[in-house]
Order: structure tokens, then sequence, then C-alpha cells
């Protein structure tokens, strides 16, 4: 994924790059990397203490050629649209419309047949992985077609294009992503491009949550 961020990033200097659910797992690893690679993070995600931690990270790591005021990461919740929206205007005023943006906030469920998922759980995967997703594009994707250029990054997984028992509101929310990406992509003006990206099996959190003690063999957040 780092070397897919950077060749959409281009060759032509620093990129802003917008990147959600940056407090933990995939997000936390590739808001590092990008900033190693000289490339402006802006990043949200709802934990305020590792919001901290992350940028406490990126302006003491050795390797990053980004300057600390050149990072900007903020409690935002995906879910609110009032919440995605106050930060579209916040980046306006701060001159940092993304050129890359990365949509990979998400959520799953705990293990359970769809008929014993509790409705509030089900919600928050929706809510989380649909509904982020469509508040994000709602308020970006028309700045960046005022630019006319802008690349957008969807976070799916191969449970957006296959299934399995026990995850279904996950399952549903992913092919949401997929069929949403696709009939976007026929939206877009000339200059910009959004696909959605199966990152593979990696020892996340969630997939703690779904795999338990059998994640460990798969590869790491900084190792993707």
């Amino acid at each position: 994924m780092a070397a897919a961020a950077t060749a959409a990033a281009g060759s032509g200097g620093q990129r802003t790059i917008l990147i959600t659910g940056v407090s933990r797992g995939l997000g936390r690893a590739l808001a590092l990397e990008m900033a190693k690679r000289g490339h402006c993070v802006v990043g949200c995600g709802r934990s305020q203490d590792r919001i901290d931690s992350l940028q406490a990270e990126l302006h003491n790591s050795p390797s990053s050629t980004s300057e600390e005021s050149n990072h900007l990461l903020l409690n935002v919740d995906v879910r609110l649209n009032n919440s995605v929206q106050d930060l579209a205007k916040l980046l306006v005023e701060k001159k940092r419309i993304p050129d890359i943006v990365v949509n990979n906030a998400g959520t799953i469920n705990k293990n359970n047949t769809l008929w014993e998922v509790p409705a509030e759980e089900f919600d928050t995967v929706i809510d989380t992985n649909v509904k982020g997703v469509a508040n994000v594009l709602r308020h970006f994707i028309p700045l960046m077609i005022e630019r006319k250029h802008g690349i957008i990054v969807n976070l799916s997984s191969g449970w957006g294009r296959s299934a399995a028992a026990q995850v279904a509101p996950y399952c549903a929310s992913k092919w949401a992503v997929e069929g949403l990406t696709r009939a976007v992509a026929k939206e877009l003006s000339g200059g910009m491009a959004i696909v959605a990206l199966s990152p593979g099996v990696i020892h996340t959190e969630m997939l703690e949550s779904c795999f338990g003690s059998t994640a460990h063999v798969y590869p790491k957040p900084d190792q993707w």
C-alpha cells in the first residue's frame, strides 16, 4: 500500500494526503510512512489519546522529512456529516485541500450470526464503513473538482468481493464500498480517480476480533 500510495502521490514533490482512521492499525501505519516519504499528512480519528500519540511520533521520527507544523491531526467522527463538513471547511481555511484522500476508517462486528448482531452494532458498522465514506466524498470531491485533480482510495476488503459467516454486517458494508466506488468513478471529471483497494489480510485489532489467536500469522501494519 505504501508503494501504491507513493505512486499515486507521484514524483512531483510533497502531496497533502488525508487519511481517515489514523488512530490505529493501517491508518496509523500509512500516516507514518507517508510522512517519512516527505508528504503532508492530514489525519483524523476519534481517539484523542491515540491522535496525540501519533502526533508525537510524527514529530519525533528521525526519518521524517516533514516538519511537525506540516502535519494536521484532528478528532473527527466520519459517521457524522457535520463533523466531516467542519473538517472540510477547516482545510479550506488552512489551504490544506488534499491531493489524495484515503478512506481508511472502519470497524467490524463481533463474530455472530446476523440475527444475533444487535441493531446498534449493525448500525455502527454501516455508519462507519459506508456512511463515513460517503460523508468524506460528499465534502471533498467538490473541492477536488474545483482544482481539477485528486485521487481517492477507499479501503475495501476481500470480504467486499466474497463473503464469510459471522461477519455479515462487515461484508455488506464492504460490498457497498465496492459498488459506491464504481458508481462514483463514472461521475468524476477528468483529472480525478477513485478506486476501492483491498489491502489483504493484516494483523490489526480488527483482525484479532474475528480471527482470534491466528491473527498473529499475518503481517503487521508497519510491514504492510
